[in-house]
């Protein structure tokens, strides 16, 4: 366990990075800065920090442990028998819960503004859905690799919830309707060989 006040001082970064965020990109904001914002010395940032974008992975990670967490209840709660529709839509509604709940930092994952947070968040999302599929494939037997899956999930659901935002979607539409769609993917069989997971 770490210090409290190691803790204290890394909240205050990474509270200082995301308001910096706010009124700039990424790539401008500098470590003086940051550190005039979060009220600690230089000294006491590279104390914890290489630079600013492991301050930034720290933030990344912070989201991952939540995210992974909540998709673990979900799956305990709802997903006892291990379907897999209901594996996949509990680590949808894991990541889009966590990045509304914390929409403060994840709306600054725009590519347009911060092309490298936006390649970072996309990074893990992509990853977090292979190791899932990974999973899947001890299982079943997939049509297609677990990269080329997590790729056509994690695309097809990014352009959608993207274009459900432009087209004013209410949120609790584009949560609902996201859930139909990749149900209803999964269920078509279009990537599994398996044909037990009618009832998925």
């Amino acid at each position: 366990m770490e210090d409290k006040r190691i803790i204290k001082t890394k909240r205050s970064l990474k509270a200082a990075m995301t308001a910096m965020l706010a009124k700039e990109d990424f790539e401008h904001i500098s470590i003086t800065e940051l550190c005039r914002k979060a009220e600690v010395s230089r000294i006491t940032f590279y104390s914890h920090y290489n630079d600013k974008y492991a301050l930034l992975d720290d933030i990344f990670n912070d989201m991952l442990r939540i995210g992974t967490e909540d998709y673990y209840r979900r799956q305990a709660e709802n997903n006892p028998a291990n379907r897999l529709a209901a594996g996949y839509v509990n680590m949808l509604d894991a990541i889009l819960e966590l990045y509304y709940e914390r929409f403060d930092f994840f709306q600054h994952t725009n590519p347009e503004k911060n092309p490298y947070l936006a390649s970072r968040f996309y990074s893990i999302v992509l990853g977090t859905v292979e190791e899932h599929t990974l999973h899947v494939k001890k299982r079943l037997r997939l049509k297609y690799s677990p990269k080329k899956i997590a790729g056509f999930v994690c695309f097809g659901m990014l352009g959608f919830v993207n274009e459900s935002h432009r087209e004013k979607t209410p949120l609790d539409e584009i949560r609902r309707q996201a859930r139909e769609l990749l149900t209803d993917l999964l269920r078509s069989g279009v990537l599994t060989e398996s044909e037990g997971e009618k009832r998925a």
